[in-house]
């Protein structure tokens, strides 16, 4: 847990309620003992990287805030094309697995619901599914074979600022105890990751792929101007590479297509001659002849809209 650190740092000073919402996030490394039955690729592993942060804010404001962080999360999801998740309301778990007065549970409980009724999202109930400092809001995705896998999550909590006696000054002059909201865009790093690969099946949209290009060349005597066209566009940004392996064409073409490159640029003698290449898509479509200048502004559009499709 990064939490605890972040309350003393909060600790550290003095607050006033204009400061409200002090957020404080980090990119934190957590471990877990998981059995090794459990253990399962990148979606469930011991050691993980988590984008944690934790949000003080003053009571009045805790709806606010929780729309803030709801909207930030889903605007991280739908960025890279995850529209199909489903969303949980995990309530106070059952006995001694939970701590804190019951009103404050269900406080707790309506500020989340509320907020999801806000953002228009459909959610079920995930009884005693909660933290044992508070309830929270999980956001599920399925993996190839129909299991769900938690990444985002919103964790409200008024357990801890209890626990750790921090306080901020209120504008009466008074000394008052903030709300925390612990959050987790993508939840595990690993797990986000897990989830993206599956979702696309590898064929990652042009601006998520890691090499985005590959430059086929027909013949030796086509490697010097491939080589040239690479060079030309890493310098642009495109992440490119070059196969100038003696492989005919349309095996080039096939393992380019089975390794979900989005883009080739085949270079034959036309094309040399002319200072063109011919754009082909890992779909299969041939966009035939291209000047370099007009596929690099084609590339980049794409590239920098974040497009979904090629």
């Amino acid at each position: 847990m990064n939490c605890p650190f972040h309350i003393l740092i909060y600790k550290s000073k003095l607050h006033s309620y204009r400061d409200s919402p002090i957020r404080m996030a980090e990119m934190g490394t957590v471990y877990r003992y998981e059995k090794s039955g459990v253990l399962h690729g990148l979606a469930r592993v011991r050691g993980f990287t988590q984008d944690d942060a934790q949000h003080f804010v003053e009571p009045e404001k805790m709806p606010e805030e929780i729309d803030f962080t709801l909207n930030f999360c889903l605007k991280i999801i739908r960025s890279f094309g995850l529209s199909e998740f489903k969303a949980y309301l995990s309530t106070k778990p059952e006995g001694d697995k939970a701590v804190g007065d019951e009103k404050y549970w269900q406080d707790a409980q309506k500020a989340l619901e509320d907020a999801l009724k806000r953002a228009r999202i459909s959610y079920d109930i995930d009884a005693g599914g909660g933290a044992f400092c508070g309830s929270k809001i999980d956001l599920k995705f399925k993996d190839a074979i129909g299991r769900e896998w938690q990444c985002s999550t919103i964790h409200f909590d008024f357990n801890l600022p209890e626990c750790f006696d921090i306080s901020y000054i209120g504008s009466d002059g008074k000394q008052h105890r903030p709300y925390m909201i612990h959050r987790a865009r993508f939840g595990s790093i690993e797990r986000f990751f897990a989830t993206l690969i599956e979702f696309y099946a590898g064929a990652f949209p042009v601006w998520l792929s890691p090499i985005q290009l590959r430059v086929l060349s027909i013949a030796d005597r086509h490697q010097d101007y491939c080589s040239q066209v690479v060079k030309t566009l890493k310098a642009e940004g495109i992440r490119s590479e070059l196969d100038i392996s003696p492989e005919r064409l349309a095996n080039k073409i096939r393992i380019a297509q089975r390794d979900k490159i989005p883009y080739m640029l085949v270079v034959g003698d036309k094309e040399q001659e002319q200072g063109k290449v011919a754009l082909r898509l890992r779909t299969g479509e041939d966009l035939g002849a291209k000047s370099l200048t007009e596929f690099i502004a084609m590339a980049k559009e794409v590239i920098s809209a974040k497009r979904l499709l090629i």
